[in-house]
C-alpha cells in the first residue's frame, strides 16, 4: 500500500477500542500460556519499558521497522524486536522513553515521529518487564543510524507482507529459559518473529485490518 494512502487511513485507529489480550493470545508462546493459566504471570513489580512500532515510506510503499538485537548475556539476545527499551530517570513518560530509545538505537529524531496512539501493554515474564508499545508514523525518512553495540541489523518489513496470513507460522525452538517450546510466529524477511513482539504485532494487525 502507498504510504500516502496508509497514513490517511491510520487516523481512523485513534478512536477504535484496543483488542488487547484477544489479539495477544493468538501469538502467545505455549510456555507463557501455561504460566498465565497457573496464575504465575505477576505484573505488579515489573520493570517498565516502551517500544515504538514505526511505519514509514520506502519507495513510496509502506514499511515498518524491526531490528535484530546483538548477542549479549540476556534473555532477548539475538531476537527480533521493535526499537525501544527500559525507562530511565530522565524520561518524563513512557512515550519519551520510546522516542529516546528509538533515537539511540536507530537514529530517528524524536520530533520526526508523528504519534498515532499507544497500544496495549505486554508483560514479559522472563525479563520481568511490562512493555508499553506506541504506534507512530515517520513520514520524512532520513537514513537510519544504528547503534552498533545494540543493533545487529535492521529489518524493514513491507506492510503487504505483514498482513499476508501466509506469513503466520508455528515453530519449535529453545531459548535461554525454555527448551523445545512451541511458538506461534510471523515469518518476516526470513526472520522468525515471536514472543512479546509477535503479540504486539498481532494487535497491530487486527487494528489495521479494521481500517485498511
Amino acid at each position: 500500500m502507498k504510504f500516502s494512502s496508509f497514513s490517511k487511513q491510520l487516523v481512523k485507529l485513534k478512536n477504535l477500542p484496543l483488542p488487547g489480550e484477544a489479539s495477544h493470545y493468538k501469538m502467545e508462546p505455549e510456555v507463557r500460556k501455561q504460566l498465565r493459566e497457573k496464575g504465575n504471570v505477576a505484573k505488579e513489580k515489573a520493570k517498565k519499558a516502551a517500544v515504538m512500532a514505526l511505519f514509514y515510506p520506502k519507495s513510496d510503499e509502506t514499511h515498518f521497522l524491526l531490528m535484530l538485537r546483538k548477542e549479549y548475556k540476556g534473555v532477548h539476545s539475538k531476537q527480533i524486536g521493535f526499537p525501544g527499551g527500559k525507562v530511565e530517570k530522565g524520561d518524563g513518560n513512557l512515550l519519551e522513553t520510546a522516542k529516546r530509545e528509538t533515537f539511540e538505537e536507530v537514529g530517528i529524531p524524536p520530533d520526526s515521529i508523528e504519534m498515532v496512539r499507544p497500544l496495549s501493554e505486554v508483560y514479559i515474564p522472563p525479563s520481568n518487564f511490562l512493555v508499553q508499545p506506541f504506534l507512530g508514523l515517520y513520514p520524512k525518512v532520513r537514513p537510519f543510524v544504528i547503534d552498533p553495540f545494540e543493533v545487529e541489523a535492521l529489518v524493514e518489513v513491507k506492510l503487504i507482507d505483514f498482513l499476508n496470513d501466509a506469513n503466520l507460522m508455528e515453530q519449535r525452538l529453545s531459548t535461554s529459559y525454555a527448551h523445545d517450546i512451541l511458538v506461534p510466529a510471523f515469518e518476516l524477511n526470513g526472520y522468525v518473529v515471536w514472543g512479546a513482539t509477535a503479540m504486539m504485532l498481532s494487535e497491530i494487525k487486527d487494528l489495521l485490518e479494521r481500517v485498511l
